[in-house]
């Protein structure tokens, strides 16, 4: 046998040998807890949403499936955590859309966005909504656009850092609107939330879980959202397109990510549990009336989504200047 053909041969039994243990330690998964990185403070729509899979997870799974709060500015420091954990399924991340946004906006990041992630699932979709402080006088989108302009720079806005999915949706209302605003960042979606009631900042476009309290309580002002149509959950919501800005749509959107090299036989066993569980009619019923869509796609269907988004958001990143260190 020629060296060539040793060499060849060689390549294929380590294969083999590889894709044996990866299958035989599969067929075990999990045997010890499994940490979930949220990228975002304890309160945000991120963590709340975590939190509700994270006990129907325990359960399919039988071990402890634990939340692990890593807040950052756009999500970034626990995205580099699980990009550079071991790729065993036990450390996992629960990105928002941002993290797509993060992929194109950002010069320089401690990890690639989407080549250093396995995708597992987008679990759920849910439209930005834009909330004002009380004490602005406008209570429709083009009354707030009204004013902003006979007001210029005198609002400003809080977000989850910058080219976070709520610094891009102002950016881009902004934009179209001709209007100017001051950015505030904050390390999370509950920070801005509160910098809003205190009246830090007068507007904020974030998920509408975080604020759902706060305007139901009237301490905030829920002007519209940024769906293609009005939410069956708050029919008397408008959406901002009906508002005055007809071009204007953006959902954010939550999911799963594992480290790249993880086995396909352990995406797909975390893919099977997660999905079955935002589909239990407790969990979807919870989610549905918050304004939440249960989407629970594959893998693969994900990883089109991210690619799609990271070109999105880069090309309006782009078009507004929006570029980050």
């Amino acid at each position: 046998m020629s060296s060539r053909k040793s060499c060849i041969t060689g390549k294929l039994i380590a294969a083999m040998m590889v894709t044996v243990a990866a299958q035989a330690f599969s067929q075990n998964y999990p045997i010890r807890p499994i940490r979930l990185i949220v990228p975002f403070s304890p309160g945000g729509g991120s963590d709340l949403l975590a939190r509700l899979l994270a006990t129907p997870m325990t359960e399919r799974l039988g071990q402890p499936v634990v939340v692990d709060n890593r807040p950052s500015g756009s999500g970034i420091l626990g995205a580099d955590i699980v990009a550079k954990s071991q790729p065993d399924g036990y450390t996992l991340l629960v990105p928002q859309s941002a993290h797509a946004a993060n992929a194109q906006l950002f010069t320089r990041l401690p990890y690639d966005a989407i080549k250093d992630f396995a995708p597992i699932s987008l679990v759920i979709s849910q439209p930005t909504g834009l909330f004002l402080y009380p004490s602005v006088p406008a209570k429709t989108v083009k009354e707030l656009i009204a004013y902003a302009m006979a007001n210029p720079s005198k609002i400003n806005y809080g977000t989850s850092g910058p080219a976070s999915g709520p610094h891009l949706n102002a950016e881009l209302f902004s934009s179209m609107a001709g209007i100017r605003m001051n950015h505030v960042p904050y390390k999370g979606a509950s920070q801005a939330v509160t910098a809003i009631l205190g009246n830090e900042v007068q507007l904020t476009f974030t998920n509408i879980v975080t604020a759902r309290p706060h305007w139901l309580s009237g301490r905030l002002r829920f002007v519209a959202h940024g769906n293609a149509k009005r939410l069956p959950a708050i029919p008397e919501v408008p959406t901002i397109a009906e508002s005055g800005l007809p071009e204007f749509e953006s959902r954010g959107w939550w999911g799963y990510l594992a480290p790249r090299k993880v086995p396909r036989p352990i995406i797909e066993r975390l893919h099977k549990e997660i999905t079955a569980a935002a589909n239990l009619p407790d969990v979807k019923q919870t989610y549905n009336a918050q304004g939440v869509e249960v989407v629970a796609n594959t893998p693969d269907e994900f990883a089109k989504i991210i690619q799609a988004d990271a070109d999105k958001w880069g090309a309006i990143g782009r078009r507004l200047g929006i570029k980050l260190d």
